[in-house]
């Protein structure tokens, strides 16, 4: 009797060693994984959290740690699986439900994440943090009233939190509640002043709502906190020239804004006197300033800051669009058929370019280039307002190259678009 009490002593003794040596050696692993994390040595660190699991398959944290290193590295699929496992393993950790989510948001599975978010918040309703970052993945999977609904969560638990506000901006703006999106991002950039995203919104909403004078006192914070990017002075600019186009305003006020445009990028020239934006965009407000007062200074000075873009090997295909329209009205066509190429030949091309020059190749009698053009424009512009007007003049090219098959069926497709259009209606008679 007494030697069978020393087997079963000596036998539990043996036992409690292995399972002592089998949790340090799990530690341990735990340890070196740690360890070879905080050194940034991945590879590493994975080894370690494996050797881990391997000794405690149902070990939870094994598997978080595993899967924040897989997440380090990029692999989400892996990240995801080890995730999985942690949550599984433990029904009630909170954590590994996160980490989950934040993967399948990133793998842009937008509606999965948010199903995970809202498991998260069955145990945890308080956590403004995961409450907005469900609102932001039902946002991107396009489902506005279920994020609006996570924004107020989030905002019962955190009225401080300014991207919450933003994020409820965005949701209203694309519901077109216009107001009531101005009135979350005044909240939002309250709330953090430097807050940027937000105040492009927030600007862009003025614009839309025609609120001119708050536009810009947005625009120009911008550039306060955004010294170093010459486009926020040039989008003021622009927002004062903008204003200075709009018909319910005063003579005098117009005048007066077109001057604050042309000052506000004067200014922005002396601070960066070698960008082309800069000069593009002042032309272009000079020759608004030149249609608008029937003024050829204002005309002249618009060719002067232009042919600055023209030398540049850095203008935009817009620039180049600008000063081509520039030179056609000067009535340089051939110096405007050579811009205009360039315009169309960089990218992004603006279409606009193959209009201008269309009109460029007919004045220099290159009617099948012409033609080209107006053709190419309908490829990559969305403009079915100008089809008929385009159309006819699609079938007087063709007709002056000698393609009445052509021009018959461009003149049926103008018809179709519009009726009654004169030019059409004549080019109609000519064929017939």
């Amino acid at each position: 009797m007494l030697f069978a009490l020393l087997l079963v002593a000596a036998f539990v003794a043996m036992t409690w060693q292995a399972a002592t040596r089998h949790e340090q050696d799990y530690r341990a692993f735990m340890a070196r994984g740690d360890e070879a994390l905080a050194a940034e040595q991945i590879f590493g660190a994975i080894e370690a959290y494996s050797g881990a699991i391997a000794l405690k398959p149902d070990a939870m944290l094994a598997h978080l740690r595993r899967g924040e290193t897989y997440q380090r590295r990029g692999d989400l699929d892996a990240a995801a699986r080890d995730f999985q496992s942690a949550a599984a393993l433990d029904s009630s950790a909170i954590r590994p439900l996160e980490e989950l989510a934040d993967v399948r948001y990133a793998q842009a599975r937008f509606a999965r994440a948010a199903e995970i978010y809202e498991q998260y918040l069955r145990l945890d309703d308080r956590a403004a943090r995961v409450a907005y970052k469900l609102a932001l993945a039902r946002y991107r999977a396009g489902n506005l009233t279920g994020a609006l609904a996570a924004v107020d969560l989030a905002l019962r638990n955190d009225e401080k939190m300014a991207v919450a506000y933003y994020l409820q901006g965005l949701c209203r703006r694309d519901q077109g509640r216009l107001n009531e999106a101005q009135r979350a991002l005044n909240h939002a950039v309250a709330l953090e002043p430097g807050f940027i995203s937000a105040r492009e919104e927030l600007s862009d909403m003025h614009r839309l709502l025609g609120h001119h004078r708050e536009e810009i006192e947005q625009l120009q914070i911008l550039a306060a906190l955004d010294r170093g990017r010459i486009e926020r002075d040039v989008a003021v600019g622009l927002a004062h020239a903008r204003w200075s186009t709009d018909a319910k305003e005063t003579p005098a006020r117009r005048e007066a804004q077109a001057d604050l445009a042309v000052l506000t990028l004067g200014s922005a020239l002396e601070r960066a006197p070698d960008q082309p934006l800069i000069y593009s965009t002042l032309g272009r407000i000079w020759l608004d300033i030149a249609a608008a007062r029937d003024d050829r200074v204002a005309f002249d000075k618009a060719l002067e800051a232009l042919e600055r873009v023209g030398a540049s090997t850095s203008a935009t295909s817009e620039a180049l669009t600008v000063y081509g329209r520039a030179l056609l009205q000067a009535g340089r066509a051939e110096e405007a058929e050579r811009t205009l190429r360039q315009a169309i030949e960089r990218y992004p091309t603006d279409p606009s370019a193959f209009l201008l020059y269309a009109t460029a190749a007919e004045q220099q009698n290159r009617p099948a280039d012409a033609l080209e053009a107006l053709i190419n424009y309908g490829a990559v512009a969305n403009d079915d307002g100008g089809f008929a007007d385009r159309a006819s003049r699609i079938a007087a090219l063709s007709l002056k190259l000698k393609d009445a098959v052509t021009a018959a069926a461009w003149v049926q497709r103008g018809l179709d678009h519009e009726p009654n259009h004169p030019a059409l209606l004549a080019l109609q008679g000519r064929l017939k």
